[in-house]
């Protein structure tokens, strides 16, 4: 049963969201319980239009901090937490310093474990190999608002000049079950991850963190903000900030981004593996090659390797810079030429160029898919999208407008994150936060 304390909090986050009013007794914990197990079911509506059925989240009494409360009160018994201070110390649960210390100090079995971060600044670079399921839960007075995150995870560098022999090494956070299955390699086709490599985390998630590479105030080289190889993560309320290549999704990677924000300038989503971001913002910081450089694989099976951007919010990141950069963004660029991504049901400010995606000098563009669905906003331009480019001195559409048909096979995270067998893979998303 929870606390008297914790409930009080729970109840006063909720009065926020609710729909609806009621009285609340503060002074019988059975009602308040039932009161908040029928408020958590009541159905609200996501920016998609979706009924999530939720107001709440299964880890809120965990993350909400209560002042003269154990941290650790109403989290999962597998619970580890990081405080910096050490100040709270107990034989009940593990507690360290660094959220790297936390993550290295779990055991190599297939048990689940949940990090819990207190609020606060931590500067460091995060390492993930486990291949069993974790949970990293950030301190937070909200949960359903990323803009009120307290726990920032400050880390990476960027790979200025070639300071290192592969962009790997400036991530910020990196999910892979080794060094080689984090490389990125170099060139249309990467680097050449050898095919027995096992796979790693079957189920990573992160809960209202904001990590940032941000080693220079520009695009100055790639700066990953994650890196995610040969892995299933699954991303909520976080945000991710850096200038270029921010989010990199490697070989056999998958990652489901709900309710995200995602700041960079060049090239910011960029991989070979699967991404679905979903209800997010992405924040353009300048205009430097595109949103989106994917680079597709060739396989003998029939993948979905790309990148989908969901009832998400494609805008420039303050107004400052808003006035500079009207018509000058594209959507993307083609790597390689499997090069796919999907903008669906996505509102565009005017940054957008006129024609949509560019073309990679160097690349031919016939086999990619650069598609949009249900684009609205300053930055839809019809007219312009069918213009024609230049691609090695071919003049070609860029930009596919898919409709309700052709864009059937990508429109939901189950029709892109597949097995080789074709089989859907998405038993590692939250279904709290899954709205079809």
């Amino acid at each position: 049963m929870l606390s008297k304390a914790s409930l009080s909090s729970l109840v006063l986050l909720l009065s926020a969201t609710l729909t609806r009013s009621m009285p609340l007794e503060l002074d019988s914990l059975d009602a308040l319980e039932h009161e908040l197990d029928v408020r958590t079911t009541l159905p609200s509506i996501d920016c998609s239009g979706k009924r999530t059925g939720i107001h709440f989240t299964d880890n809120s009494a965990c993350q909400i901090p209560v002042i003269g409360q154990d941290p650790m009160a109403h989290c999962p018994q597998s619970g580890i937490l990081v405080d910096p201070s050490m100040t709270h110390i107990s034989a009940d649960y593990p507690t360290y310093p660094t959220i790297q210390k936390a993550i290295d100090s779990i055991q190599s079995d297939r048990r689940k474990y949940t990090i819990v971060v207190m609020a606060g600044t931590y500067n460091e670079t995060l390492n993930i190999t486990r291949v069993a399921p974790l949970t990293i839960l950030g301190q937070t007075y909200d949960p359903l608002d990323q803009k009120k995150n307290l726990v920032k995870v400050i880390g990476g560098t960027a790979n200025y000049a070639g300071r290192y022999t592969d962009n790997a090494f400036s991530a910020s956070l990196t999910v892979a079950p080794n060094l080689n299955a984090s490389l990125t390699g170099a060139g249309p086709t990467g680097f050449n991850v050898s095919a027995d490599t096992p796979f790693g985390n079957t189920d990573f998630r992160v809960y209202n963190i904001d990590f940032s590479n941000q080693e220079f105030e520009q695009a100055n080289g790639p700066a990953l903000a994650i890196s995610i190889s040969r892995a299933n993560a699954g991303l909520y309320f976080c945000g991710f900030y850096s200038y270029q290549d921010t989010v990199y999704i490697g070989k056999l990677g998958n990652a489901y981004f709900y309710k995200n924000e995602i700041a960079g300038q060049t090239d910011f989503l960029y991989g070979f593996g699967t991404a679905y971001i979903s209800n997010s913002k992405l924040l353009m910081r300048s205009c430097g090659g595109g949103v989106t450089a994917w680079k597709g694989t060739n396989t003998t099976f029939a993948n979905k390797y790309g990148v989908y951007i969901s009832s998400s919010d494609l805008v420039a990141s303050n107004a400052t810079i808003a006035a500079k950069m009207v018509g000058k963004c594209a959507l993307g660029r083609p790597w390689n030429a499997l090069h796919r991504s999907v903008f669906m049901d996505c509102y565009m400010d005017a940054s957008i160029k006129p024609q949509g995606y560019i073309p990679w000098s160097s690349q031919p563009v016939p086999e990619t898919l650069m598609g949009e669905y249900g684009t609205y906003g300053q930055g839809w331009n019809p007219s312009g999208r069918m213009l024609t480019q230049l691609s090695n001195g071919v003049p070609l559409v860029m930009t596919t407008e898919l409709d309700d048909n052709t864009v059937k096979p990508y429109r939901k995270p189950e029709d892109v994150f597949i097995t080789p067998d074709g089989k859907s893979n998405i038993g590692w998303i939250d279904t709290q936060f899954y709205a079809w």
